[in-house]
């Protein structure tokens, strides 16, 4: 068997395989349904005011160049990104910033240039996958504790060795609870610990993000923040000291060698961030909408649900929370089934997403199926 017919055998073994265990991915045009399964957390990325500002103020830049023509150490960067990146910083009252193409390469590039051999790196068990990535690419030690368990953390704590680096996220993307921050931040300090969070998900639904809420944003090593979701846009920056910025232009691969974000990226960005200061009422108009949704699930006692816009409906068995999704795209209302490898089998659910351009009759038509269809 020649090469290619043995690599074609390979990848069809694995294919076939997923398959059959009714896991195979695919992609599939996005249908006009009632929106519960997106990001877009306060509707920016459908706003047409923004859209319309976007619109215009290209218009006041007619010397910019459609691409970036290489990456920030070559012919990429520019006066306009460094002043982004300037004001993403002090916005979020850290002392310097460095953007990236997306949330993953930034998770990419940190966690693959921090820990050397002998160092540690600490992460929460439903970390983001590209921080799982970005450390198995570095020369760190990787431990993982159990989710939001002070005592596991600890215990990894104790026996970490050289410098060590906790991560967590903020806000989680498939259970939707938050991180109990300032006792993590505390057990890092305790045992001299850097901690980084990942803001990707609480980064607009709750202002700032929940580090600032929290007043720990001088006390956190490196922040994440995302664009892709709360703000509508496209690409992240990776917060922190100025000495942070400094060595991961020049030991974050991810960065040095990525073709650098176009003019009209970084203007969206720019305009995203202008928006949403200006528009305050986004994030509690989000509130309202979470407050109707766990009214209307009350009765339903066994459903934990979330002070963020995700909630997490446990449907075990990938069979089954498949057909709730179906069904309710047959109500015209799309909702994801999220199953293994994402999750761990036997924890498949419905992740919904809540939005303030959801109405609430929309919500309660969601939780009418939930309380009377699906059987939990």
């Amino acid at each position: 068997m020649s090469r290619k017919l043995f690599a074609e055998a390979f990848l069809n073994e694995r294919l076939e395989k997923r398959k059959q265990n009714g896991l195979l991915r695919k992609l599939s045009q996005t249908k006009d349904l009632i929106d519960f399964s997106s990001n877009d957390y306060l509707g920016l990325a459908r706003s047409k005011e923004l859209g319309q500002g976007l619109q215009k103020a290209v218009l006041l830049y007619p010397d910019a160049i459609l691409g970036s023509t290489g990456s920030r150490l070559l012919s990429g960067n520019s006066e306009f990104a460094e002043k982004l990146e300037q004001d993403i910083a002090a916005y979020h009252g850290m002392e310097a910033a460095l953007l990236f193409n997306s949330g993953y390469t930034a998770n990419l590039a940190l966690f693959s240039s921090l820990a050397q051999r002998g160092d540690t790196i600490i992460m929460d068990e439903l970390i983001h996958a590209s921080v799982i990535d970005g450390s198995r690419m570095g020369l760190g030690k990787r431990l993982k504790f159990k989710h939001n368990n002070l005592e596991s953390l600890e215990e990894k704590l104790k026996v970490a060795t050289g410098i060590c680096y906790v991560a967590v996220e903020s806000l989680y993307s498939m259970d939707g609870d938050q991180a109990p921050l300032k006792a993590i931040q505390h057990l890092c300090s305790t045992y001299n610990a850097l901690l980084i969070v990942d803001e990707a998900h609480a980064f607009g639904v709750f202002e700032k993000g929940l580090v600032a809420q929290n007043g720990l944003s001088n006390q956190i090593f490196a922040t994440l923040f995302t664009f892709g979701k709360a703000l509508g846009a496209h690409g992240a920056a990776v917060t922190g000291s100025q000495l942070l910025r400094n060595y991961l232009i020049n030991f974050a691969r991810p960065f040095i060698y990525s073709t650098a974000m176009p003019f009209a990226q970084l203007l969206h960005i720019r305009l995203a961030y202008k928006y949403l200061q200006d528009h305050e009422e986004l994030p509690l108009l989000l509130k309202k909408k979470i407050r109707l949704f766990q009214k209307q699930l009350l009765p339903i006692t066994h459903i934990q649900t979330m002070e963020g816009p995700i909630q997490s409906i446990l449907i075990p068995g990938q069979v089954a929370v498949r057909k709730a999704s179906l069904e309710l795209e047959a109500m015209n209302i799309k909702v994801y089934p999220i199953v293994s490898p994402t999750v761990a089998p036997g924890t498949e659910r419905l992740r919904i997403c809540l939005h303030t351009y959801n109405t609430d009759q929309e919500i309660e038509q969601l939780c009418h199926f939930l309380q009377h269809t699906i059987h939990i």
